[in-house]
């Protein structure tokens, strides 16, 4: 089972190409700042069969370059999401994962789960959010200390250039306005409530 904050089939704001994103649920690194607090909560969200995950990623297998695992803090279930990734690469598919900890600490870690999820990793973005560093200036990441780690040869520095930070916003059925990608989410909100003093937005 997968716990589960939120997953869009296809979205162009994470990472290269059009990709299947899960937001897991759960998160312990408490970073200031932090847009996804609703993420934080080990016992939100919903638990997920792996199996249905993956059917769900079939649908549209035909059409994304590849799967973004999110959060949360994905190596705090990285044995079922490593299992997930695994499948998603049988189906030729790109893995990308965040994370807020340091390579070099999950690689000292030695957790059979934690190294099984990087090996299964194409991209690896990580390093926890540090607002004091706060810096929109590179693709997909929010802070100066963040890192691009490229763990196989599926992409390199020159794949981040078809990337732009961008911001998605979706209106779900039952009325709740969902936005995920990256940048200045203050100046959403600010047109959201009617605040914006040219009234635009980039998305």
């Amino acid at each position: 089972m997968i716990r589960v904050g939120r997953v869009v089939p296809k979205t162009r704001a994470e990472g290269p190409g059009l990709r299947f994103a899960v937001w897991v649920q759960g998160c312990r690194m408490g970073c200031p700042g932090c847009y996804a607090r609703a993420l934080w909560d080990e016992s939100g969200g919903t638990e997920t069969d792996e199996g249905a995950l993956l059917e769900e990623l079939r649908k549209v297998s035909g059409e994304v370059e590849g799967v973004t695992l999110l959060g949360g803090e994905p190596f705090l279930q990285a044995g079922a999401l490593a299992r997930f990734a695994g499948a998603a690469r049988e189906l030729g598919l790109s893995v990308i994962t965040f994370t807020g900890h340091r390579y070099e600490d999950l690689l000292r870690g030695g957790d059979r789960e934690t190294l099984s999820l990087l090996e299964q990793t194409d991209l690896l973005i990580d390093g926890p959010y540090l607002q004091e560093q706060r810096d929109f200036s590179r693709p997909l990441v929010g802070s100066r200390n963040q890192q691009f780690r490229f763990l196989t040869e599926r992409y390199s520095p020159a794949d981040l250039e078809r990337c732009r930070n961008r911001v998605e916003v979706r209106l779900g059925k039952e009325g709740v306005l969902r936005v995920n990608g990256m940048g200045d989410f203050g100046a959403l909100e600010a047109i959201l409530k009617g605040e914006s003093k040219d009234g635009g937005f980039a998305i």
